[in-house]
């Protein structure tokens, strides 16, 4: 069986493509090599940038595996160190992240892309929380979306399930920029290397206070 990550490292970056055909869903598994990568990254002094994307034109992450879980991974089981996709609940993560997606990001894959620092989208790519019409809740992006875009759209995703498409979640502000499919891992690429060519201390630095002032504090 394939690896579900395809791994790359150059000059710094480090590239993550999920890579779980048909739609690069995540199962416990995944999530666990998912949080043990983006640990790796957190402590390798070599490294500076990483870069989250999905293989494939159609998919960059659907969250949960509604089969694997169908075979018995259980919702509540061990998502391993950082939670589900490795990157939510990663403490001591001072480094940029760059989520490219490339295509459907719905549910905990609209969480784990809201996890990154910096989102950059297809203009292929599609974004929803459709949880609520499976009598379900959303629950980081329940917390995470409001404080992103404006309330009243937030919402709207969270109650409605409705779909955005790429030129409107920038609109919104979910998303930084939007390209054309085959520019997206390039222009990617490029903004890793911008960022791996500052220091790493400042990103630290930048990334503690953001922290902070999410928490109500500032240092």
């Amino acid at each position: 069986m394939d690896s579900p990550l395809h791994l790359s490292q150059s000059d710094g970056i480090l590239e993550v493509t999920l890579n779980r055909p048909k739609a690069n869903a995540i199962d416990l598994e995944t999530s666990r090599r998912m949080g043990e990568v983006f640990e790796g990254f957190r402590d390798d002094p070599h490294l500076r940038v990483a870069i989250i994307t999905g293989a494939g034109e159609r998919f960059f992450c659907p969250g949960w595996d509604l089969k694997a879980a169908a075979d018995g991974d259980a919702v509540d089981g061990d998502y391993g160190v950082g939670g589900f996709g490795g990157l939510q609940e990663l403490r001591g993560l001072n480094k940029p992240v760059i989520a490219a997606i490339n295509g459907i990001c719905c549910g905990g894959g609209l969480e784990l892309a809201l996890s990154a620092d910096i989102l950059l989208a297809a203009d292929t790519a599609t974004f929803a929380l459709p949880e609520i019409r499976s009598g379900t809740v959303a629950d980081a992006a329940s917390v995470k979306l409001p404080k992103r875009i404006p309330y009243h759209i937030a919402m709207e995703m969270l109650l409605t399930g409705r779909w955005l498409e790429a030129d409107e979640a920038a609109r919104w502000g979910l998303i930084n920029h939007v390209h054309q499919s085959d520019a997206l891992m390039p222009e990617a690429r490029k903004l890793a290397s911008t960022l791996a060519s500052g220091t790493s201390s400042g990103h630290g630095e930048d990334k503690s206070h953001k922290c902070n002032v999410s928490n109500g504090s500032s240092r």
